[in-house]
């Protein structure tokens, strides 16, 4: 069971992993080199150990501890118990859902045992923005996809605001990054999946027209900004658009996941 530990003080060095949680560039750099990542709240933590992540240690206020108990009762990491501003004061920001954990990273799988058996999956070019990430997977897992590739630029799925913002999909959604972005999709179509870019590309067509009678589908997202690199646009097996009204050519990347993916379950 988790040895409950009172804490009173922000600069204790126990807390490290908790630290400055809204400077994106330390965290990134932090769990990195320490192979960490944090899960925010009493559903999250809870789907991330059932996962199997290792627990290093747990962040609450006493409030929080019935709720986690079994959690608590299933491992020997050090529960933090602190007071609510004492946690906003360490993390920099306001832990309204109470309680957070810091777990280690397991290698990620191989890209062949990934795609075994999977029939829907996203691949994700340089999409950056951790929400977006979050949100794409929770779509992805809420609309049967099978799986998640990610290029190597894209946002960490382990990052604490994409796990809280996708509850958890991450751990139940397999995923891995690909090794060589260059030719990521021509592998793909060797593999027996058809590639499906979202653009605006003059050839591109209907999403249901794209998928319709297709066996294995990858859809292809790209950045925020700028949408899919040139490369990528041009080596996917098709390109497809999401019919709009009048005035407006686009949608959010992560809105566009989820129409797609909707259209792509049902083909």
């Amino acid at each position: 069971m988790a040895e409950l530990v009172p804490v009173e003080d922000a600069g204790d060095p126990r807390l490290a992993d908790y630290r400055d949680l809204r400077d994106v560039e330390l965290r990134k750099n932090l769990e990195a080199e320490h192979g960490l990542f944090l899960a925010e709240g009493e559903k999250v933590v809870r789907r991330a150990v059932e996962a199997g992540y290792r627990p290093r240690s747990f962040l609450m206020a006493e409030r929080w501890l019935d709720g986690l108990a079994d959690v608590l009762e299933s491992t020997d990491a050090p529960c933090f118990v602190v007071p609510e501003d004492l946690a906003e004061e360490v993390t920099g920001f306001h832990v309204h859902r109470g309680a957070l954990a810091s777990l280690e990273r397991q290698p990620l799988p191989t890209l062949w045992s990934v795609l075994e058996d999977a029939r829907s999956i996203l691949v994700l070019e340089d999409i950056v923005d951790h929400t977006n990430v979050g949100a794409i997977f929770r779509s992805g897992a809420a609309l049967g996809f099978d799986a998640v590739l990610l290029a190597p630029r894209c946002a960490d799925p382990l990052y604490r605001r994409s796990i809280k913002v996708g509850m958890g999909a991450v751990f139940s959604m397999p995923w891995t990054r690909l090794d060589d972005w260059f030719e990521a999709l021509p592998s793909l179509s060797q593999l027996g999946f058809t590639t499906i870019a979202l653009t605006l590309a003059e050839d591109a067509v209907d999403v249901a027209e794209a998928v319709r009678g297709v066996d294995k589908v990858a859809l292809v997202l790209g950045s925020e900004g700028h949408g899919l690199s040139a490369r990528w646009e041009a080596m996917a097996d098709k390109r497809a658009i999401i019919p709009m009204a009048p005035g407006i050519d686009s949608l959010n990347v992560a809105a566009a996941t989820a129409v797609a993916c909707y259209v792509t379950s049902h083909r």
